[in-house]
């Protein structure tokens, strides 16, 4: 899998010191994901001469998983040094039979349905990111595009990807309160679709989401 070819959809990009992109690739019937990076690092007091962020994106990745909210699943990541510059690979499972709630605006999926299950959605997100969230753990980069929905015979599925910028803070109210200003400035939602959502978080959280913004 690893030497296997595939094709950019996240074209490699200059940033953060260095360079970072994303291959899919197609093998034997299933679709992965390949993160590639050359000396595209982060810097904390932990890491002050920076450290790939595929190692960031990997962990948050697993401690998702482990609070029970679905991402893509972690198949493999590495780091290491090769010629006094990082490198860094890290390969996930496609989301298949998902749509990002950005192509299901955009192709008008939110019109085909009733207005009761849009909102059902709605909640499953918010259920999903105040799960996240009260783990302590801030996504951080909540596009429409990195958030993924499903249905299945046990109902509404969501996922959550691209955990890059992702880090679990002091207290689950700081996490919150960054990922729901990010959610309610990049969503346009009517206001009943916004409640939806905050009432999905209260289920979960436990607490006003409008206090928090």
């Amino acid at each position: 899998m690893l030497s296997a070819p595939g094709m950019w959809v996240e074209p490699p990009n200059i940033r953060r010191g260095g360079e970072s992109g994303v291959l899919k690739v197609e093998l034997d019937g299933f679709t992965f994901y390949k993160k590639q990076q050359v000396g595209h690092i982060y810097r904390s007091l932990v890491h002050p001469f920076g450290y790939p962020t595929v190692a960031r994106e990997a962990k948050a990745l697993r401690a998702a998983a482990a609070l029970g909210v679905a991402t893509p699943l972690l198949l493999h990541s590495d780091v290491h040094k090769q010629d006094g510059e990082w490198r860094a690979v890290m390969v996930t499972a496609g989301l298949d039979g998902y749509v990002s709630l950005e192509d299901f605006y955009l192709q008008g999926l939110d019109k085909t349905i009733e207005p009761k299950l849009h909102h059902d959605i709605l909640e499953a997100y918010g259920r999903a990111l105040a799960t996240l969230n009260l783990g302590r753990w801030q996504h951080g980069c909540l596009y429409l595009k990195h958030v993924f929905v499903a249905f299945d015979e046990s109902g509404i599925k969501i996922a959550l990807l691209d955990f890059e910028k992702a880090r679990q803070r002091l207290t689950a109210m700081k996490a919150s309160r960054h990922d729901l200003r990010q959610v309610k400035r990049r969503s346009d939602w009517a206001p009943t679709e916004w409640e939806a959502f905050c009432r999905g978080y209260r289920q979960v959280f436990g607490m006003d989401v409008e206090r928090f913004l």
